[in-house]
């Protein structure tokens, strides 16, 4: 019994990532990043109206980016715990679903292949509209190449913190518990989502999201190295791989998206970066890697193997550690 309940705690991850693969995220279920935006654009209006100094605002962003993950992880294990209470397999059965909520490969495949769908039929008008629900750049004028590499330039960043990242810490807390994976998994995803929606040094989110952005980046710094050697050993070329992005990397404003970009454009023989356009201002990212090949719709499904050939690898190695820990200390 010990053994089957060992191999089901280990199968959670696994289950996770494969509704993942298979389910992804459809648009019409409920979500929890939705819970988490709703909260977050109701705290963000109530402190702009009532808090007007930016130490205020500084410090409520303090308060929301330490609470929202902390009770969203809270509330997604004390779930995984009334589940297993009632039975082993309900509650893991809810963590795997929780835990495949905070994954996102599948929604990048759907993104990607919905911008590439259209450019088969040279349809470039169709392809800038659907890139457009997906990147904050100015979509109406890029060419096609342009789209290509804004495509890639997605698949590449979002790959650490969309994918990777929340699959790294979902890892690490199932060495203690389920209910821990998938607290840790969902409060990453909350970060993560403070980030995306607050994180900015413009105004006005420039106090309240400070402390958000900050945490974000070192929390992915991590999971993203780890993404970034992934996949320089999947290239085949990982010596090559990792001097790209020590070369070029670090230009990069982000301490994170730099080298999740870098790590497949080297991997992949293109070039990313460049300019780029935002509510009409013109910005010139750094060039990442070299182009030793254009961006084509075959390298973009390349790319979107080398995320899922990277998660069945953690998986692999993950689940192999927590079958060590489960056999050897007990489940």
């Amino acid at each position: 019994m010990p053994v089957l309940w060992c191999s089901w705690l280990i199968a959670i991850p696994l289950l996770a990532s494969l509704l993942d693969f298979v389910v992804g995220d459809p648009w019409h279920w409920p979500h929890p990043v939705q819970v988490m935006g709703w909260i977050i654009q109701r705290y963000q209006t109530l402190v702009f109206k009532t808090v007007a100094s930016a130490r205020g605002q500084r410090w409520a962003g303090v308060m929301l980016g330490v609470g929202l993950p902390l009770l969203s992880g809270a509330i997604a294990a004390a779930m995984v715990l009334m589940g297993w209470a009632i039975h082993p397999l309900i509650g893991g059965a809810i963590a795997a679903i929780i835990l495949a909520s905070c994954l996102a490969a599948r929604s990048l495949r759907r993104a990607a292949e919905e911008v590439l769908q259209p450019l088969e039929t040279g349809d470039l008008v169709t392809a800038r509209d659907r890139l457009g629900l997906y990147v904050g750049r100015d979509t109406d004028q890029l060419t096609e190449a342009e789209v290509l590499r804004a495509v890639v330039e997605t698949i590449s960043e979002n790959a650490t913190d969309g994918v990777m990242a929340p699959l790294f810490y979902g890892l690490v807390g199932f060495a203690i518990a389920p209910a821990w994976g998938v607290g840790a998994a969902i409060a990453y995803k909350a970060l993560s989502t403070l980030d995306s929606m607050i994180g900015y040094q413009t105004p006005p989110y420039q106090d309240l999201g400070w402390f958000s952005a900050r945490s974000e980046d070192v929390v992915t710094w991590l999971p993203c190295r780890l993404t970034v050697m992934t996949i320089a050993l999947l290239s085949g070329r990982p010596r090559r791989v990792w001097q790209l992005c020590r070369r070029d990397a670090a230009a990069d404003p982000s301490p994170n998206a730099g080298w999740s970009e870098c790590a497949y454009a080297a991997a992949l023989g293109v070039q990313l970066g460049g300019r780029n356009t935002y509510r009409g201002e013109v910005k010139h990212k750094p060039l990442l890697a070299e182009p030793l090949r254009p961006i084509t719709p075959a390298v973009i499904q390349q790319g979107l193997r080398f995320t899922r050939w990277a998660v069945w690898l953690w998986l692999l190695v993950g689940c192999g550690v927590l079958w060590g820990r489960y056999t050897l200390i007990g489940c």
